[in-house]
């Protein structure tokens, strides 16, 4: 995606954080950008420093309480079910041993990370024996979730919005890895289009994926991710390329004029 905005004559730099120094408290002065848009692993630096970028009041891509919001999983399931999306039951462990406070009714049981991202750790947990297993598995993984498990044939439908066009297909369950699925595009029906844009407007995302299964009591979102990999989408660098740079232009913000600092200023107590 940086080499096709490049291509069409922008200036692009980019900046990885796991190899590099970044003057944090200058970007509001020393960026010239307009715009900075992260795409990186669920817990990496980047969002410290994309936050960064947002406090001193230059534009991100997505917008940083978005991206907060569904980073950390936990989160997303109260915002999801406060606001009345259609998500399954979550319950939150700060430690393996505490899934066994979860009640028996609840089971089988999806375990996985709270931060975690392409189908990190994922388990299904049919009963307190497996549950056994399952801890040695996930210790290190930090806070942990825990959600009734929905029953559906194996296949997520994973629906990608870039910037309000949206595109869908489905994949093969992490939960069911014998399921006779493969990634491929799929018609995008009304009513899981319905359910992805209001996904989008109640988290207030631009660039997202949605994964959602088709249960007993119809579609259920089951994660929802900030910049997706965009898999199987045709022209997947193009469309989002050119999403980025119309987001840029209509949040372009005039920065303030830079403050006349002392040269060797020096902190005090």
């Amino acid at each position: 995606m940086a080499k096709q905005i490049a291509n069409w004559g922008h200036q692009v730099d980019i900046l990885e954080p796991e190899r590099s120094a970044t003057r944090i408290t200058e970007l509001l002065w020393e960026s010239q950008h307009d715009a900075w848009v992260l795409k990186t692993v669920s817990g990496g630096p980047g969002l410290s420093l994309l936050e960064a970028a947002s406090v001193a009041g230059l534009t991100t891509i997505n917008k940083v309480s978005a991206i907060r919001k569904v980073r950390d999983k936990a989160v997303a399931a109260a915002v999801a079910r406060h606001h009345g999306l259609p998500f399954p039951l979550t319950y939150f462990v700060s430690t393996p041993d505490l899934l066994y406070e979860v009640p028996l009714e609840h089971y089988p049981l999806v375990v996985k990370p709270a931060n975690g991202s392409s189908c990190r750790s994922v388990y299904l947990v049919r009963d307190r024996a497996e549950l056994a297993k399952v801890r040695g598995k996930v210790l290190g993984e930090g806070f942990l979730l825990a959600q009734p498990y929905i029953t559906n044939p194996g296949t997520d439908i994973k629906v990608y919005a870039a910037c309000g066009t949206l595109y869908a297909t489905a994949q093969r369950s992490p939960l069911h890895p014998d399921a006779p699925v493969r990634d491929q595009m799929i018609a995008l029906a009304d009513d899981v289009a319905e359910l992805v844009t209001e996904v989008g407007a109640v988290f207030g995302l631009d660039l997202f994926g949605v994964d959602l299964v088709e249960g007993p009591e119809g579609w259920m979102v089951v994660d929802i991710n900030d910049f997706p990999s965009f898999r199987c989408v045709p022209d997947a660098v193009g469309r989002v390329a050119r999403g980025v740079l119309r987001l840029a232009a209509e949040r372009r913000v005039e920065l303030p004029p830079v403050p006349q600092r002392p040269v060797n200023a020096q902190s005090g107590c």
